[in-house]
């Protein structure tokens, strides 16, 4: 009976993998090819060196992209990406310009049809960047195989997934890869789908939403569970985006449901081994100078003095922050800007209400188009 139940979970998620090879590789050809808003991604204002970055990726490229918002975290000179679903490839080739020549990026992607648009522009991205040699890599396999794709365990100092983990059928499993890849203080920084509740299995069957990144998103709460169970940090939520579908026919089908567009930042640290700090940003990360936004809960303004909670400690301490950040035991002169530690885990539903009440006139939209293209040129 065992053996039975075995093969017929591999064959689900066979089916599933096959269905969305079918439908990022042959049914969308262009972002305006979705079928709901789900996956468009929110206008936003995006940093001069990350919108120049940009600009430098070829329009087709550009045109076969669908994720999920903007995921560029800081400090990334000579680091080396493993981006998880890269699609065409243009956050690699936007990342590439970001770690420099001495850095490398490698994009991981089962669909062919975009691995070849990837491909096809490797030469013509190195010689716009002017690198020597290309620092920029694509790999054909599943994200819930890292290892059996030939990727190697303990050599990513960060991993970056646009709008794919929920795409896949075994998100622990997702997780679990990662955090094998990962180097001792890397970090899982990622935006995806999340949603209200549990769905149904009437949703997850649903061809179509699970192609536009619905059928297939996680609960938020499951997320932080299964986090732990891997062995990762606790997510810290770094933004999120109400998602409107706009669509009136999945509408009927996802009832009550709702969904945001989310970034998470993970970290492969000791668990809570460091007391609570203060700590003082030093101001020396490129883009963020004067402010650190790290993610909802701390942001680090240079030279002010900051109280941290264990976790967040161990974070600063065994990641590559560490020279970024001066530490030193509570109770120490904090003066009169000393700032205090938040805890516990925020809603991704109140985060994106909260940001929508502050920034009324943005848009709403989630995960896997474009929108934003304009405002990147």
């Amino acid at each position: 009976m065992a053996e039975e139940a075995s093969c017929c979970a591999k064959s689900c998620v066979d089916n599933i993998h096959v269905d969305v090879k079918e439908y990022y590789g042959k049914v969308l050809k262009k972002s305006s090819d979705l079928k709901s808003n789900a996956c468009v991604t929110p206008v936003q204002r995006i940093p001069d060196f990350i919108r120049q970055a940009l600009k430098k990726v070829h329009p087709e490229v550009t045109d076969r992209y669908y994720g999920c918002g903007l995921v560029v975290p800081e400090c990334l000179e000579v680091c080396r990406i493993l981006d998880l679903g890269s699609g065409s490839g243009r956050d690699c080739y936007m990342l590439s310009q970001l770690v420099g020549e001495s850095g490398h990026v490698t994009g991981i992607d089962m669909t062919e049809d975009q691995l070849e648009v990837a491909r096809t522009y490797i030469d013509y991205h190195m010689q716009e960047f002017g690198y020597k040699k290309p620092n920029v890599s694509f790999v054909q396999g599943y994200i819930e195989a890292l290892t059996e794709a030939g990727l190697e365990r303990s050599s990513y100092d960060i991993i970056i997934s646009n709008c794919v983990v929920n795409l896949s059928p075994d998100k622990k499993r997702v997780l679990a890869e990662a955090y094998c890849m990962l180097k001792d203080g890397g970090e899982l920084y990622f935006s995806d789908i999340y949603s209200s509740g549990r769905l149904t299995e009437e949703i997850k069957n649903h061809k179509v939403l699970w192609g536009e990144c619905l059928g297939g998103a996680l609960w938020w709460k499951d997320l932080l569970r299964l986090a732990e169970e891997v062995g990762f940090s606790t997510p810290r939520l770094v933004k999120a985006n109400v998602i409107t579908v706009d669509n009136k026919e999945l509408q009927d089908i996802l009832d009550d449901f709702k969904f945001v567009s989310a970034t998470y930042r993970l970290f492969k640290v000791p668990k809570s081994s460091t007391n609570p700090c203060q700590v003082i940003y030093n101001g020396n990360i490129k883009g963020v100078e004067d402010s650190f936004q790290f993610d909802c809960q701390y942001t680090f303004k240079v030279n002010e003095v900051v109280e941290v909670d264990g976790e967040m400690a161990s974070i600063l301490t065994h990641s590559r922050f560490s020279e970024d950040f001066t530490l030193q035991p509570p109770g120490g002169p904090s003066g009169p800007c000393g700032v205090k530690p938040k805890a516990g885990s925020v809603d991704p539903f109140v985060l994106a209400l909260q940001l929508e009440k502050e920034s009324p006139g943005s848009a709403t939209g989630g995960c896997c188009s474009t929108q934003s293209t304009g405002c990147c040129k």
